[in-house]
């Protein structure tokens, strides 16, 4: 059996992608690149007839997107938090601004 040195490459850093599981949020990026190079070693899985290999790549990619989802989802709550603290802001400002026109009315001479 003769292994092209580019094709053991990619499957050896798979492998090892699929083996060290970050303990911080994928980047998107980052995500995108893993999904597009374990399709592509489906494909080829697939054309030379390697199923068990086209299997293993495919619960590879589906803990990877698992992975990239939940960071998306992370994001999008960080993101959420901090909109929602914008407009806790604006809100605050908005009463005090409402709370000093109130004490300069009541001042008011009559």
């Amino acid at each position: 059996m003769r292994v092209r040195p580019l094709l053991l490459a990619a499957t050896l850093a798979l492998a090892g992608l699929a083996a060290a599981q970050p303990t911080t949020a994928p980047d998107p990026a980052t995500c995108t690149a893993d999904i597009a190079a374990l399709e592509q070693a489906m494909d080829q899985a697939r054309e030379r007839g390697q199923m068990l290999r086209r299997r293993q790549l495919a619960e590879e990619m589906a803990a990877l997107q698992a992975r990239c989802e939940g960071a998306a989802t992370v994001e999008s709550r960080s993101a959420r938090i901090a909109r929602l603290e914008q407009e806790v802001l604006a809100l605050r400002k908005a009463l005090d601004y409402a709370q000093e026109q109130l004490r300069q009315a009541r001042s008011a001479a009559p």
